[in-house]
C-alpha cells in the first residue's frame, strides 16, 4: 500500500483530494490542513507522494518543499503542487526547489488520477532500484569479505611456513600483530588501517624464507658476513610481496622493508630517517623489538618487562619513533593482556619429547 500525503488549508479541496486518492489502486492518504503538522507527520512516516497547495497560511508550498526535502530519503519522493494557471513564476521556482509536476485549479479528476498514478509508479520504480542497489552492495561486500578472508588465510599459511624455518613462534607473530594494532589505535589511525595492521604486521619477517639455514638457525652470535646476509631479509620480504593489488600484501611489503629502519637513520636496509620511514614500519619496529626482548629463545633468556620498557624509553628518537613508543607504553595494561593471551607454549628440554 502506497502512502499519499495531502496538504491543503481548504477543507473542501482536501476532501475532494481524499475522494480522488480512494480511486487509486493500492493507495491510502494522510490529510492535513496545517502544513507544519504535515511536515511533522512526514518526519516520522513513510510517504510515497506529496500533493500540496501553493497558497497556505504560515508556510507556502515552496517553503514546504524546502523543509520536506531536508528529510532523509525525501529527495526521491515525488511532489505534486496545485497552483493557479497564471502562476508560472511559482512553477519555475517550484521546479528548482524539487517539485515533480503541477495541477491547475480547480483540480480535474481525470488529470489528477493520471498524474498521481504516474508519480506513484515512478516512486515504486525508484524504491525497487534502491533496493536492488542495496542488495548489490551487500552482495559485493559479502564477496569482498570472503576474498579478503581467503587472502588472509593464504598469507597466514605462508607466514607459518616461513616460521617453521626460524626460532620465532606463531605466538610471536600474533603478539607483534596485536601490539602493532594497539599502537595504530593509539595513533588514531582509521579503523580500516587498524585492521590492516593487525594482519599485515605478521609478514614483517617473511623474507627470512630466503636466508640459509646455517645462518637463520645459528644458536650463537652471527659474524659480520653472516649478519650482512641476514640483513637482506627485509628486501627479500619486500620483493616477495610487492607488486600485488592487495592492500594487505602492499602493507606487508612496506612493513617487511621498513621494520628494521631506525628513527635516527642508522637502521637498514635503506638507512631511512624519521618520518621518511613509512608509519607502518615505525609501528612494527616497536612491536617487534619489544616482543623479541621479552621472549625466550634457544639462544637467550627473556628480558624483564620493566627492562624492556626502559629500553623503549631510552631509544625514543634513536631507534624508535617517539610517538609510537609513547602510545605503546601508555597502553601498558593492554600490552600485558596481549602478552598473556598469546603466551608461548612451554618448550621441552633437549632430548625430551614424544618418541618418533
Amino acid at each position: 500500500m502506497q502512502s499519499v500525503l495531502l496538504v491543503d488549508d481548504n477543507p473542501v479541496n482536501l476532501k475532494w483530494l481524499e475522494l480522488l486518492v480512494q480511486r487509486l489502486e493500492q493507495a491510502q492518504c494522510a490529510s492535513f490542513t496545517d502544513p507544519l503538522a504535515a511536515l511533522e507527520y512526514a518526519r516520522t512516516h513513510h510517504v510515497d507522494l506529496v500533493v500540496l497547495d501553493y497558497l497556505m497560511p504560515e508556510m507556502n508550498g515552496l517553503q514546504f518543499i524546502a523543509a520536506f526535502s531536508a528529510f532523509e530519503g525525501a529527495q526521491s519522493v515525488p511532489l505534486l503542487m496545485i497552483t493557479a494557471h497564471d502562476e508560472k513564476d511559482v512553477r519555475y521556482r517550484a521546479l528548482e526547489a524539487g517539485a515533480y509536476d503541477f495541477l491547475p485549479k480547480p483540480v480535474d479528476a481525470a488529470e489528477f488520477l493520471a498524474r498521481a498514478r504516474n508519480l506513484l509508479r515512478l516512486r515504486e520504480a525508484s524504491l525497487r532500484l534502491a533496493d536492488h542497489a542495496a542488495w548489490l552492495t551487500r552482495e559485493v561486500d559479502l564477496a569482498t569479505r570472503e576474498i579478503r578472508e581467503r587472502e588472509r588465510e593464504t598469507v597466514m599459511a605462508l607466514v607459518k611456513a616461513a616460521g617453521y624455518r626460524d626460532h620465532e613462534t606463531g605466538a610471536h607473530i600474533s603478539r607483534v600483530g596485536h601490539y602493532a594494532h594497539l599502537i595504530a589505535q593509539g595513533l588514531h589511525l582509521s579503523a580500516q588501517d587498524q585492521a590492516l595492521m593487525l594482519d599485515a604486521a605478521a609478514m614483517h619477517d617473511i623474507g627470512k624464507v630466503g636466508i640459509p639455514d646455517h645462518i637463520l638457525l645459528k644458536p650463537g652470535r652471527l659474524d659480520e658476513e653472516e649478519m650482512q646476509i641476514m640483513r637482506q631479509h627485509p628486501r627479500l620480504g619486500h620483493e616477495l610481496l610487492k607488486g600485488s593489488s592487495s592492500r594487505l600484501l602492499q602493507a606487508g611489503a612496506t612493513i617487511a622493508l621498513g621494520h628494521h629502519e631506525k628513527f635516527d637513520g642508522s637502521g637498514y636496509p635503506q638507512g631511512l630517517q624519521g618520518q621518511d620511514i613509512p608509519l607502518f614500519g615505525r609501528i612494527v619496529a616497536v612491536a617487534d623489538v619489544f616482543d623479541a626482548l621479552t621472549s625466550e629463545r634457544p639462544y637467550k633468556k627473556p628480558w624483564p618487562l620493566d627492562d624492556a620498557a626502559t629500553y623503549l624509553r631510552d631509544q625514543r628518537g634513536l631507534h624508535f619513533d617517539p610517538q609510537c613508543v609513547d602510545v605503546f607504553l601508555a597502553a601498558w595494561p593492554q600490552v600485558l593482556a596481549i602478552r598473556q593471551g598469546f603466551a608461548d607454549e612451554p618448550q621441552a628440554p633437549a632430548g625430551v619429547g614424544p618418541a618418533a
